[in-house]
C-alpha cells in the first residue's frame, strides 16, 4: 500500500490554457525572456545563454543537445517527454516547475534553488545536484541512479519509488527525508548524514556497516 506520507504537497505550475507556439530555432540570447509559449516536436541544440526566462511556457516532446543555459529562471513551466541530457542548468532558479517523463542523463543543476517542483517518472541517473537547495520537491518513480547530491539543502523533499543506488549523498542532511520505497544499494553516505532519515528494516541491515551495527540471525 502506497505511503501517501511521502507524498508532498506541490504547487502546480499556473499556465494558461491559451498558448502561443513558439520556436527556438534561432540564437537565443542572454536575458532573453519567452513567456505564454508552448515548444513542441523539434530539437533545439548548440545554444548557450545565461539569464534567459521562461515563464507559463510547455515544452513537450523536445530534445536539447548541446545547451547551456546557466542562470536560468523557470516560472510556471511544465517539461513533458523532453530530453534534458547533459543540459548546462547550473545556478538556475525552478519554480512550480514540472517535469514529467524525462530524460536528463548527466544533466548540471549543481548550485540551483528548486521550489515547488515535482520530477516524476525521470531518468536523472548521473545529473549533478551538488549544493542543490531544494524546498517542496518531489522525486517519484525516478532514477537517479549514480547522480551527485553533495552538500544539497534538503527542505520537504519526497523521493517515491526512486531508484538511488550509488547515488552520491555526502554532505547531505538526510533528518527527516524518507527513503524507505527506494532503492539504496551503494548510496553513498555517512553516519551523519542518516541521522534521523527514515528507512524501512530491510534497509537498514544493508546500512548495518556503516552504522556499525552487527546483525545477528
Amino acid at each position: 500500500m502506497e505511503d501517501k506520507t511521502l507524498r508532498l504537497k506541490i504547487l502546480p505550475p499556473n499556465i494558461p490554457k491559451e498558448l502561443d507556439k513558439l520556436s527556438l530555432d534561432k540564437a537565443i540570447q542572454p536575458e532573453n525572456c519567452f513567456t505564454r509559449g508552448i515548444i513542441s516536436n523539434c530539437l533545439i541544440e548548440n545554444q548557450t545563454a545565461d539569464h534567459v526566462t521562461f515563464k507559463q511556457m510547455i515544452f513537450k516532446n523536445v530534445t536539447f543537445i548541446e545547451v547551456s543555459f546557466k542562470y536560468l529562471d523557470l516560472t510556471d513551466v511544465r517539461f513533458e517527454n523532453c530530453d534534458l541530457s547533459n543540459m548546462d542548468l547550473s545556478e538556475s532558479v525552478l519554480h512550480k516547475v514540472e517535469m514529467e517523463n524525462c530524460k536528463m542523463v548527466g544533466t548540471n543543476m549543481s548550485e540551483s534553488a528548486l521550489r515547488n517542483v515535482l520530477f516524476d517518472n525521470c531518468n536523472g541517473s548521473y545529473a549533478l545536484f551538488r549544493f542543490l537547495d531544494c524546498k517542496q520537491v518531489n522525486f517519484n518513480n525516478s532514477s537517479l541512479c549514480s547522480a551527485d547530491f553533495y552538500k544539497a539543502k534538503l527542505i520537504k523533499v519526497g523521493f517515491n519509488n526512486s531508484n538511488l543506488q550509488r547515488t552520491g549523498m555526502s554532505g547531505t542532511k538526510l533528518k527527516g527525508i524518507d527513503l524507505s520505497s527506494c532503492k539504496l544499494d551503494g548510496l553513498g553516505v555517512t553516519a551523519n548524514d542518516l541521522d534521523g532519515c527514515i528507512v524501512s528494516p530491510e534497509q537498514v541491515i544493508s546500512f548495518s556497516n556503516l552504522l556499525g551495527l552487527i546483525i545477528k540471525s
